[in-house]
């Protein structure tokens, strides 16, 4: 999925594993897009390819115009985020004790 989300030109995507720490889900992808239409692409790219792969399409909560989008797919939960949005929520320093698995700028 870091691929798809790469490809689809989203910005400073981390994968976090949760594993140790979270008893909801085992990982946090988090990305950030340009533009309310780009975080919109993004999800939706995500969910395509969950379909695709997994034949499970997740759950979205949020708008691209809300600044944050997340998708649940239970073992991942992906997060996209407007730049300002994920400053002010920051979920890196939140979940830091997650081990961090990929972080491309």
């Amino acid at each position: 999925m870091v691929n798809v989300l790469e490809n689809k030109k989203g910005e400073d995507i981390l994968l976090l594993d949760l594993r140790e720490i979270a008893p909801f889900t085992d990982f946090f992808i988090l990305c950030s897009g340009t533009s309310d239409r780009m975080l919109q692409a993004l999800a939706d790219a995500a969910v395509e390819w969950m379909r695709e792969h997994y034949h499970y399409k997740g759950r979205l909560e949020g708008e691209g115009v809300d600044g944050w989008i997340l998708v649940d797919f239970g073992d991942v939960i992906l997060h996209i985020f407007a730049p300002e949005k994920r400053s002010y929520y920051n979920l890196e320093e939140l979940w830091s004790a997650g081990k961090v698995l990929v972080h491309l700028q």
